[in-house]
């Protein structure tokens, strides 16, 4: 196999441990540090180490009870939540292989992943879920066990007048309470002998991938694969012991899941947001964390609402805030190679900061001395806005089928336009035709039930990513397309419309943007307005307040007219978007235009669009 170029991470001592362990090896060294915070009824509550090892030991023992034997999947379909954890650790050391199920998820496609992976109990949060499962359960025949975190016992005589009390009942649902009722009855010993059962080879996770195309593959990850990401982490100095992590992310997904382990094997702090969405500022100013592991989406809202004020400021004012960027940033990367400060730049630098980036850090909660952006790209322009208010928002790389992680970028050792150097073991290189090769002992031992898929496909110990990217002379990784996703004009120009579509959503007004142009004269984009940020558009200029009446008005489409000629500037004439629509509502993951981290399903918007596209090149 030809490459291009290579890249290796510094040796890393990943070795032969398994994730059956964790918790107990956590205890051990940080039993009275705080493991778990959680909002209840206003307020936070507080879990240590040593309650968590014991409520692990209850569910893992109650799930022994339950007939669970090793190498079984319990699916778990609920919020991101203490008790996906608790269920999550107390499957896993009882042997079990735990299959997370996004909370989104339809009946079918809960049907889908229960099916395939072949679990024989589920995990649902509450009646909401439950009633997914009552509505497939005929069809699940070897599902044995359903287990419930919030019981419905006080809305079951509100709903038996149309019967779905009835179908709750009919499923014996126990709560997740009484399995850990059914695990004090049991003895440890039991429990430790599971664990001590378990191998590094043995599968420790199917993690379905809720894919930009076609059905969701289950990646089969073992402990092995887990044991020496953990390390890897551990090594790189991304995580620390004395971590407050903050987790809206869905524990479905492998990026949340990976941030929940690596937080307890360092004995760090994780904090679950309350359920919430629009409530994640309000927590972050109060859990104060230290590090947020995000998507980039959260990121750009951030921003955009950041430098919309700065852009609503007189031109004189907002010209003071560009140069206050700019001039942050320069510090910043002083500081950060530990070079010295001159009088006349640290005057200014401290006035900014007192002026603006100190508020920006204060929407963060003030503490936060890193945060993660993965699963998606994210502009460079938003990177370097939050470098310079002190919220280092750091890029990483990786994918499901590499137990979520490759590469990583540090406070110390990033740039900025990059996805970082590859962790402790990792092997990088691009192949002949700019391709992602990687080569770790965190690659996946394949699809579930699908040996001859081709993606991911691992041949002499290399993972084929379908991503194209380069690595430059110091081994940072960049991302420059993926190959399904390149789009090819009718005149062969090839396209990446991730660069343009992240220009355009640095917009405040606008939400979503795709392009469209496969095998067409030139490029045209479908965007979606910030359902959010128009209305105080829409207010200032008397225009109506409704999204459908809004996108058709001339002065919205003037609006928005101007924003893609700015970023068309960027780029070349073959490359530029020539015509655009608004659609008339965002998308949604509940129609399957978005996936859990809300990355845009490009086949599902081409087809489910294709009308409006048409007309953009027959007009």
């Amino acid at each position: 196999m030809e490459a291009t170029a290579t890249v290796s991470g510094t040796k890393s001592s990943a070795g032969t441990g398994t994730v059956a362990d964790l918790i107990p090896t956590a205890a051990a060294a940080h039993a009275e540090h705080t493991a778990v915070r959680f909002k209840r009824g206003g307020a936070w509550h507080d879990v240590s180490y040593a309650q968590l090892e014991t409520i692990v030991q209850e569910v893992g023992l109650g799930l022994v009870d339950l007939g669970i034997e090793p190498g079984e999947r319990v699916c778990i379909l609920a919020n991101t939540r203490p008790e996906w954890s608790y269920a999550d650790l107390g499957a896993t050391a009882a042997g079990a292989v735990v299959v997370p199920i996004y909370q989104t998820n339809s009946p079918e496609e809960c049907l889908w992943v229960i099916s395939d992976s072949g679990a024989v109990a589920i995990v649902c949060e509450d009646e909401e879920q439950l009633a997914k499962i009552a509505a497939i359960r005929d069809q699940l025949p070897n599902l044995r066990t359903i287990i419930v975190i919030d019981g419905v016992e006080e809305s079951s005589s509100e709903t038996s007048s149309n019967g779905s009390s009835a179908e709750l009942d009919a499923l014996a649902a126990i709560t997740l309470d009484q399995v850990r009722e059914r695990g004090r009855s049991r003895s440890a010993e039991e429990l430790d002998a599971r664990r001590a059962a378990v191998r590094p080879e043995d599968p420790f996770t199917f993690i379905y991938t809720s894919g930009t195309t076609g059905p969701p593959k289950g990646c089969v990850l073992t402990h092995g694969n887990y044991r020496a990401i953990l390390n890897m982490i551990a090594e790189s100095g991304e995580i620390t012991d004395d971590e407050v992590a903050y987790l809206y992310l869905p524990l479905a997904h492998s990026f949340a899941l990976l941030v929940q382990l690596a937080i307890f094997d360092l004995g760090g702090e994780l904090a679950y947001f309350g359920g919430d969405t629009k409530q994640i500022v309000p927590e972050l100013m109060e859990v104060k964390p230290t590090y947020l592991p995000s998507v980039p989406r959260v990121f750009e809202k951030i921003y955009t609402l950041a430098h919309g004020a700065i852009e609503a400021k007189p031109p004189e004012e907002r010209q003071r805030a560009q140069e206050a960027i700019a001039l942050g940033v320069k510090v910043r990367d002083m500081i950060n190679r530990g070079e010295p400060v001159p009088a006349a730049l640290q005057k200014p630098f401290d006035e900014a900061d007192n002026e603006l980036f100190k508020l920006v850090r204060g929407i963060f909660g003030g503490n936060v001395r890193h945060a993660t952006s993965g699963a998606a790209p994210i502009a460079k322009e938003i990177l370097e806005f939050f470098w310079a208010c002190g919220v280092p928002v750091l890029e990483g790389y990786g994918m499901t089928e590499t137990a979520t992680a490759a590469t990583v970028s540090t406070v110390e050792h990033h740039r900025f336009g990059t996805v970082g150097r590859p962790l402790p073991g990792v092997e990088l290189m691009i192949a002949d035709d700019g391709e992602i090769l990687i080569k770790g002992p965190n690659i996946f031992q394949g699809y579930h039930n699908r040996g001859e898929e081709s993606f991911g496909a691992v041949e002499d110990g290399w993972m084929h990513t379908g991503d194209l990217g380069s690595i430059d002379a110091d081994g940072y990784l960049s991302i420059t397309g993926r190959k399904k996703d390149i789009i090819i004009t009718a005149g062969g120009k090839n396209l990446t419309p991730a660069n343009i579509e992240n220009d355009l959503k640095q917009c405040r007004w606008i939400s979503q943007a795709v392009m469209h142009g496969d095998q067409r004269p030139y490029p045209v984009v479908l965007i979606t307005l910030d359902e959010e940020e128009i209305p105080s558009y829409a207010h200032e200029h008397d225009l109506p307040q409704d999204i459908p009446s809004l996108c058709k008005r001339p002065e919205i489409q003037e609006l928005i007219q101007s924003e893609v000629d700015r970023a068309n500037q960027k780029y070349a004439q073959v490359e530029q978007v020539k015509k655009f629509v608004i659609l008339d509502h965002d998308l949604s993951q509940a129609t399957g235009e978005l996936t859990p981290t809300l990355k845009v399903k490009r086949n599902v918007v081409n087809e489910q669009y294709a009308a409006l596209f048409d007309e953009l090149y027959n007009g």
